[in-house]
């Protein structure tokens, strides 16, 4: 197996690999989550819809803001590897990933710039739906938003909100929160020391901009999804500070000494160069993709009911039938809610960026 210091993290999709030299190797699995648990089906390629639609809206909004991704190509990934592993003696060769991994990791990665996380789901909705319809029908409000009364599911609001959400620890469900209570939390030192709490007037302005971008992004993403018969009914961010990989360090000296000056992921304020500051926020993670995402077919729109959907949705609806606490473990999905996922998924890649998944899966590129 990898060891810790090769591959520290694995979440609800992706892994999370880190090169020798400090960037950081994000792998997109074809595990689905939902309710926060990650079902025992996978839905096939859906990491490379994942990865290629993030690829593509990285480079479409590169203009609004900056982010993490540095690269694509799988052979980098693979000197990386070969490099990092023969400067380590203290390691089993077999814990090196075989070529196998390499070509099954095609469509699925992204080499990216290590960042400190901003410990906030970053959330932007321009319809009422999911989590935001039940809370409005139950107070009238969503995130402490005052709405107009009498709005109907899935009506369109008359502005995006941001709906800010406090990242809950793995198994747990996000809680939405309001923009005051989204400032004191990034007031606050996170019990694992991924986030060092910020003064008031720091905070402050990193929600402002975090708000501003997202929103941003939002409206952006929602023109070019219109353009292609795409309703994009809400969304969802994340944002963190680049970590400056000359203060990071590059790899010197014996493997013991690399792996004791090597920092943990989470970082400290050190490794910024000191700078903790909304100006200097970049996107990362996955963005506009259907696990982030609400798409909805516009030709069939209709408030006052569900959507069709291009998400995970579709799951969730099915999930919602069964007779299941949505506590881990779920259960296993049936072949043709797994079909129709993988095509919902599928058909999101190719509408919204106008390329073939075909060609994607055959040349790992975003084409005809």
């Amino acid at each position: 197996m990898l060891t810790a210091d090769v591959f520290p993290r694995s979440g609800k999709v992706r892994d999370l690999y880190r090169i020798e030299d400090g960037r950081l190797l994000l792998v997109a699995s074809d595990r689905i989550s939902a309710f926060d648990v990650v079902l025992p089906t996978p839905i096939p390629d859906k990491g490379r819809v994942l990865t290629g639609l993030s690829r593509f809206w990285f480079r479409e909004t590169a203009g609004i803001v900056s982010n993490h991704l540095l690269d694509v190509d799988p052979a980098i990934v693979a000197d990386a590897f070969a490099a990092q592993f023969e400067a380590r003696p203290d390691v089993p060769s077999q814990a090196a990933p075989s070529a196998d991994a390499f070509d099954a990791w095609r469509g699925r990665v992204m080499v990216c710039r290590p960042a400190i996380v901003v410990p906030i789901e970053a959330v932007v909705r321009g319809y009422l739906s999911g989590s935001a319809w039940k809370e409005y029908q139950a107070t009238g409000e969503i995130c402490g938003v005052p709405l107009p009364a009498g709005l109907r599911e899935s009506d369109a609001l008359q502005e995006p909100i941001f709906t800010p959400a406090e990242k809950a620890p793995a198994g747990q469900h996000d809680r939405n929160i309001t923009f005051d209570e989204m400032i004191g939390h990034l007031g606050t030192r996170s019990a694992e020391g991924r986030w060092v709490g910020l003064p008031r007037d720091q905070a402050e302005a990193i929600a402002d901009r975090i708000q501003d971008l997202s929103i941003r992004l939002y409206r952006y993403g929602a023109a070019v999804a219109a353009r292609r018969g795409i309703i994009l009914a809400d969304t969802k961010f994340e944002f963190g500070i680049p970590i400056d990989l000359e203060l990071w360090g590059e790899p010197s000296g014996p493997p013991e000494e690399q792996i004791a000056r090597r920092r943990p992921l989470g970082m400290v304020p050190e490794a910024t160069g000191g700078a903790i500051t909304a100006e200097r926020l970049i996107l990362i993670d996955e963005v506009l993709t259907p696990d982030s995402s609400r798409f909805w077919e516009a030709a069939t729109y209709a408030p006052g009911r569900p959507q069709a959907s291009f998400d995970k949705q579709f799951v969730r609806d099915w999930l919602e039938r069964q007779p299941w606490d949505k506590t881990a473990p779920g259960p296993a999905l049936p072949p043709e809610v797994v079909a129709g996922t993988r095509a919902r998924y599928v058909e999101a890649y190719e509408r919204i960026t106008g390329a073939s998944f075909v060609r994607y899966l055959e040349d790992d590129v975003i084409a005809r």
